[in-house]
């Protein structure tokens, strides 16, 4: 049972502003790699990471891709508009809304509101040597943001529009605008599923030599989807964290990953904080799946304390394949707002690759959850080291202290 109350002001440390790395190293496996393991934490580089990582593991990873999710456009005024696409509305399912032709609504947050009216906006954008307007028209707005019509010539993907029209999203902290090295440094390089509107950050630092190292000392490698959302930068501003609202954010799981979840025993190690709640969550919607003999498709913030955890993973996992089988699915999908903090109990992930988070974040409270008070340990050690921060700052690979 999770103690419910915990002070953010306990999991916040002083990081200055040198310290956050505001552009990638030269070569992404040259980045440092703090090791954390039985409470000792020691020092290499990401490139000798396959060498820490046990022959008996699978390693996972997160196959979104960062949208070109900013959209720019001017008022007859002068006055500049920014739309921010969060999720899709209609078509729902982020496939479907990227290869729309024509018009799709999605969610999304918008820089000077006030601004725009009820005029519908356009912009002029160049696909393939011709032009193509764009067409953006509010429909209504709530607490998660505004929803928002687009349309455009018929014959252009919404995938298309969004790449030419639109600006790849960086992380606030960075303080600068997008530069041409972000267009392929803030994707990892086994990026497949576009969705997201930040980089799963971890994954960085990996390029095809380390993934063919990996794969040549015999650890599995399977791959999951999580489109991260705007909400993995929002702070937690409560004072006690369970006040904290947690985004929501979808999963795609192929069937293949949750049948191999039923039978193996190896070691399963996370790359970055979006894999481990994609894995922790999966685990809670397969013991809902179970108990209602259908795949559930939604897992709340603090839902898991409600459910029994009497069940292995062999036996939920085990369950859920059998209902996507009988319901011939191929992937399951679902929505989790999951928010993990110290005391929550791990039930699928044992090894965590990942950078140095924000202090006060939902992220610091993961590692905290994770490897208990040695966060502060891993932390002092890193500023100690010159360790570079954030999204484009060094890495770690991290153990349960519990194993």
């Amino acid at each position: 049972m999770l103690n419910k109350y915990i002070s953010i002001s306990e999991y916040t440390y002083d990081l200055p502003e040198d310290r956050i790395a505001k552009f990638p190293l030269d070569n992404r496996d040259q980045s440092k790699l703090l090791c954390f393991s039985g409470g000792e934490v020691t020092e290499d580089r990401f490139s000798s990471l396959p060498r820490h990582i046990p022959g008996n593991s699978i390693l996972f990873f997160n196959n979104t891709k960062v949208i070109h999710a900013r959209l720019r456009f001017k008022k007859q005024t002068g006055a500049n508009i920014e739309i921010f696409c969060l999720q899709p509305l209609d078509p729902a399912d982020y496939q479907l809304a990227f290869s729309e032709k024509g018009s799709c609504t999605w969610l999304c947050m918008v820089g000077n509101l006030k601004k725009w009216k009820n005029e519908i906006l356009s912009m002029e954008v160049s696909i393939h040597g011709e032009s193509i307007r764009l067409s953006a028209k509010k429909v209504s707005s709530d607490e998660r943001g505004v929803s928002i019509s687009f349309s455009w010539d018929n014959s252009i993907s919404f995938a298309e529009i969004i790449h030419e029209a639109g600006i790849i999203p960086i992380p606030p902290y960075l303080n600068r605008d997008p530069e041409a090295i972000d267009q392929y440094r803030y994707q990892t390089v086994y990026s497949r599923h576009d969705g997201s509107v930040a980089a799963p950050t971890a994954g960085l630092h990996f390029t095809p030599e380390i993934l063919e190292a990996i794969a040549g000392r015999g650890i599995q490698s399977s791959e999951i989807t999580l489109h991260v959302g705007a909400g993995t930068f929002q702070p937690v501003k409560h004072q006690n964290v369970f006040d904290h609202r947690m985004h929501s954010e979808h999963v795609t799981v192929p069937r293949k990953v949750i049948h191999t979840l039923s039978q193996t025993d190896r070691k399963l190690i996370a790359t970055g904080t979006t894999t481990l709640r994609t894995l922790e969550s999966l685990y809670w919607l397969a013991v809902k799946s179970l108990i209602d003999n259908t795949p559930a498709g939604k897992l709340e913030q603090w839902e898991y304390e409600e459910l029994p955890d009497k069940y292995s993973p062999h036996e939920v996992f085990a369950a859920l394949n059998e209902l996507l089988i009988n319901d011939r699915k191929e992937h399951f999908q679902a929505e989790t707002r999951i928010m993990i903090t110290p005391g929550y109990n791990f039930r699928l992930v044992e090894g965590l690759i990942t950078n140095f988070h924000q202090p006060g974040s939902t992220l610091l409270l993961l590692i905290a959850a994770f490897i208990g008070e040695n966060w502060k340990k891993v932390y002092q050690y890193a500023l100690s080291r010159d360790f570079r921060f954030l999204s484009y700052g060094d890495s770690s690979i991290l153990w349960r202290t519990d194993h």
